[in-house]
C-alpha cells in the first residue's frame, strides 16, 4: 500500500515539476526592392527567405506570424509553407499586447518583422536591452527561449551574405 500511494504521488507531483519551455525566433523581413511604397523581396531577399526555412526546420514552429507588408509576408511564406503553417497578421503599432500575447500562448512560433520593431519586440519578450539594428542588416535571427527558469537571448547570423 505504502509503494502505491508513493508511485500515485509521483505521477501527480513530476508533472508540476515539468518545465515549460518554449522559443519565439524573430527575423527582420528579408532585402527588399528599392521602391517607396510596399517594396516585394529582391531576389536575394527571395533566397534569405527560403534560407531561413531551411535553418528554422526543425524548431517545432506552431505558428507563424507578420506584418501584412509584402516584404513580411514573402519572408515568412517559404517557412509557412514548409511546415504547412498559415500566416498570422500582427500590428507592429501594438507589440506590448503582442509580445504578452506571444508569452501567453507558451508554444513555439516565428515572427517576421521589420528594422524598427524586431529588435524592440525582442527586448519586450526577453526583458533585455537589445540594440536597434540599421535598415541594411539582414542577417539576424533572434531567439528568445523562455522556460520556468527564466528567459534567455540568443543572437544567431544567417550565413547569405548579398552584394
Amino acid at each position: 500500500m505504502k509503494y502505491c500511494l508513493l508511485a500515485a504521488l509521483f505521477f501527480v507531483v513530476v508533472p508540476t515539476f515539468a518545465e515549460d519551455s518554449f522559443s519565439i525566433y524573430l527575423v527582420r523581413h528579408a532585402e527588399k526592392q528599392a521602391v517607396k511604397e510596399d517594396p516585394k523581396l529582391t531576389p536575394c531577399g527571395k533566397r534569405r527567405a527560403k534560407q531561413i526555412a531551411s535553418i528554422l526546420e526543425h524548431t517545432k514552429i506552431k505558428r507563424v506570424y507578420s506584418t501584412a507588408y509584402q516584404r513580411t509576408m514573402a519572408t515568412a511564406a517559404p517557412f509557412a509553407k514548409q511546415q504547412k503553417l498559415a500566416i498570422k497578421q500582427y500590428s507592429p503599432a501594438k507589440l506590448t499586447q503582442f509580445a504578452q500575447q506571444l508569452l501567453n500562448q507558451k508554444e513555439n512560433v516565428l515572427v517576421v518583422g521589420h528594422s524598427n520593431t524586431t529588435p524592440q519586440l525582442s527586448a519586450l519578450l526577453s526583458e533585455l536591452d537589445v540594440p536597434n539594428i540599421t535598415e541594411k542588416e539582414y542577417r539576424n535571427i533572434y531567439q528568445v527561449q523562455v522556460s520556468n527558469s527564466g528567459k534567455t537571448l540568443t543572437l544567431l547570423t544567417q550565413p547569405l551574405t548579398c552584394r
